[in-house]
């Protein structure tokens, strides 16, 4: 009887095992779907973008989630590569979490515009000299674009422009799949892209060129857009 009791236990032991193992690897490849919208709260991203080990930041902001942080901690997850592809790239605490993927060792790429990489509180600059890799477009409508790619497997995309102004004062959303069918033509595109930028084929840029209405469409009157 107590060896049947004891085989009966292990069995149990051992099913239940095999259920939470089951359940780990759904869990696991359950992708995720997540919406944020904006405009977010100023609150202290310092534990996000610090580097490990550092004291705990005192400063007065909220140490609160907000959309901000955790558009922050999907980027941040990048283990292998970042692609992204940006119409304008201002914000500073977005320009700090590229760089320190960068320097993690990840493979970052962007693809920008033109007119507004060299506007004033761009970050493409300071990327560029950091080493990233940055193409940009030669053509007379704007490179209109904001997504990015994690690990060819997460894509985050939607209508914020990623400038403080955007990110702290603009109805804006962002979405964040890991669906498949929907990261594939979005890699493709960049991908496509990425080549029709090279430097290699670079021309002077066509008189029409300047043509471009600055600020961009839908900017309220006296907004700097890289602020």
């Amino acid at each position: 009887m107590w060896r049947w009791a004891g085989c009966a236990a292990l069995a149990l032991g051992l099913a239940l095992e095999a259920l939470a193992r089951a359940w780990r690897r759904r869990r696991r490849r359950a992708p995720r779907r997540e919406v944020l919208f904006f405009p977010s709260p100023v609150t202290c991203t310092a534990a996000l973008l610090g580097e490990p080990g550092l004291a705990p930041c005192r400063c007065p902001l909220p140490h609160g989630d907000s959309p901000l942080g955790r558009l922050l901690r999907r980027l941040l997850s990048a283990r292998r590569s970042l692609e992204l592809c940006l119409f304008a790239f201002s914000s500073q605490q977005l320009g700090r979490a590229v760089l320190l993927l960068h320097r993690r060792g990840v493979r970052v790429r962007l693809l920008t515009d033109s007119d507004y990489m060299g506007l004033a509180g761009s970050q493409v600059g300071r990327l560029r000299q950091a080493g990233i890799q940055v193409r940009h477009d030669q053509e007379s409508g704007y490179m209109h674009h904001k997504f990015a790619i994690v690990d060819k497997k997460m894509l985050i995309t939607g209508s914020l422009n990623w400038t403080t102004q955007a990110i702290q004062n603009n109805r804006e959303n962002v979405m964040i799949v890991e669906d498949v069918e929907y990261v594939a033509p979005f890699l493709a595109e960049f991908e496509r892209m990425w080549e029709e930028y090279n430097p290699a084929n670079y021309t002077f840029f066509p008189q029409e060129r300047g043509t471009k209405m600055t600020p961009a469409f839908g900017a309220k009157k006296g907004t700097n857009l890289m602020t």
